[in-house]
């Protein structure tokens, strides 16, 4: 009975031991938190999009406009296949 109280003294301590140690080395990392990590991807992706993007000019024709579109979209999907 004394050793199994022992054991469990022992295995208690040594638990413990190993949660102040792992405490320890948290505590020397800075921690982000994810609203932190969320801010600043927003922020990178405002300042992306914040870039003038070029004008497209009009074309006077809607069917070469669909042509061109479906051109760009078949490949595309040529690229993605």
């Amino acid at each position: 009975m004394r050793r199994l109280f022992a054991v469990f003294v022992a295995g208690f301590g040594l638990a413990a031991w190993l949660e102040r140690r792992r405490g320890r080395r948290t505590a020397s990392e800075p921690e982000l938190s994810p609203a932190d990590e969320l801010r600043a991807r927003l922020s990178e992706t405002r300042a992306r999009s914040e870039e003038p993007a070029a004008p497209e000019a009009p074309d006077a024709d809607p069917q070469a406009r669909r042509r061109a579109v479906h051109e760009r979209a078949r490949r595309d999907l040529d690229d993605l296949g």
